[in-house]
């Protein structure tokens, strides 16, 4: 899938993330949160499960790059 695709799929899960937005991120950035939000959309309960990768901390805060 390309970065516009799932640019694409991703608002359609969240229309509140502009492609301005989504466009600075890389496409396994990208296809990492796109699968997370695809799997919070299944059922929940006990069987539901999400495991963070290790690739980043559990918080993390995006601030844009100051000029």
């Amino acid at each position: 899938m390309s970065k516009h695709d799932m640019m694409e799929q991703i608002r359609f899960y969240n229309d509140s993330a502009s492609s301005e937005f989504l466009a600075t991120f890389n496409e396994q950035q990208l296809e990492s949160y796109l699968q997370r939000l695809t799997k919070v959309r299944n059922r929940r309960g006990r069987g539901s499960v999400w495991v963070r990768q290790g690739d980043t901390s559990a918080i993390v805060r995006r601030c844009p790059e100051l000029h």
